[in-house]
């Protein structure tokens, strides 16, 4: 009965963890546009950071609980979940994904280096407080770089009228616009306030549950932490992800299936294990290390390569869960 206690406190607090940081997102939302700040702005900062809440807070907990290997498994596990689990559902669901040139053109490349640079600082096995600032460091060029190149971007006047037809995936809606177009009402409420503070209360209650469920669970069954938060913690963060994506794929609006997963992937490297970093330093457990870097550092590869053609095939999608199954089953040394 005590596993299942855990078990069923562990779902409970990842879900929790996951709704309180879309309360969190929204109420911030509409408390800038409230106060005239550009939607423009608000959407590359509080939409593209809020989203990886969850893990970010998650990580800090568990530093703090002294479960610090759970900070890069988090990190690990959400980058490996977020392409082949949400990319290949997508591209299955689908048909075929169709992948905008921007995000090839400057997203791939940056997903790439963070990568390498991240797999290069992890390889001797412990994240020190020097690294986790090289990371935030990174974090802050990225953002600035992204910040600029998207706002001369959103600048281009008309661009509707100058691509063909065929190529009309090219202006769909992005998450952030999508997240805009569903703001109806900008007033600062009772309730947005309200939301706001339970969004940061949320996060840090299933945080502290969603660490403490894990090392119960860990301990019961003699593995180790990290483990469980490289598949179940990352799995569970990266659902309404998941489902969200799905439904965009079935719209054909790609770049709001998959669009996601790059700056999804870049924070979660540069500030879901940065941040936690400069507390104490971060252990990467042997598992991680040698089975959960070559698994990220190999889909990572394969979403890129993929990606250059600009399209993602329903095969692929296929050898991308087929790639996550033998991950899990790796990891968990089955065979």
């Amino acid at each position: 009965m005590t596993i299942i206690f855990w078990i069923l406190i562990l779902i409970v607090s990842l879900a929790l963890l996951v709704k309180s940081a879309d309360w969190l997102v929204e109420s911030a939302e509409k408390i800038g546009l409230a106060l005239k700040l550009s939607p423009f702005i608000i959407g590359v900062t509080i939409v593209s950071i809020g989203t990886s809440f969850p893990e970010v807070v998650s990580s800090v907990v568990a530093v703090l609980k002294g479960a610090s290997e759970l900070a890069v498994a988090n990190a690990v596990g959400s980058n490996i979940a977020n392409i082949l689990l949400i990319v290949g559902i997508s591209a299955i669901a689908a048909k075929t994904l169709v992948i905008k040139r921007s995000l090839i053109d400057l997203d791939a490349p940056l997903l790439s280096v963070i990568t390498v640079i991240f797999i290069f600082i992890v390889w001797n096995g412990e994240v020190v407080f020097g690294e986790g600032i090289i990371l935030l460091i990174a974090f802050i060029v990225y953002f600035l770089y992204t910040l600029f190149h998207r706002k001369e971007e959103s600048a281009t006047p008309e661009v509707k009228e100058i691509i063909p037809e065929k190529d009309q995936f090219d202006i769909l809606p992005s998450r952030v616009e999508r997240r805009r177009e569903e703001m109806k009402k900008t007033k600062m409420g009772f309730n947005v306030f309200f939301f706001l503070i339970l969004g940061i209360v949320g996060l840090a209650i299933g945080a502290n549950y969603t660490v403490e469920s894990v090392i119960e669970i860990s301990d019961f069954f003699n593995i180790s932490s990290a483990l469980i938060a490289v598949t179940a913690v990352a799995l569970g963060t990266s659902l309404p992800e998941l489902m969200v994506s799905v439904k965009a794929a079935l719209n054909k609006k790609y770049e709001i299936a998959i669009g996601n997963v790059f700056g999804s992937n870049i924070f979660n490297i540069l500030i879901v294990v940065g941040i936690p970093s400069l507390i104490r330093p971060l252990p990467v457990e042997e598992s991680i290390l040698y089975i959960g870097i070559p698994f990220l550092a190999l889909s990572t590869l394969l979403f890129v390569v993929s990606g250059i053609s600009r399209r993602i095939h329903v095969w692929e999608g296929v050898l991308y869960l087929l790639l996550y199954v033998l991950f899990v089953i790796k990891l968990f040394g089955f065979f």
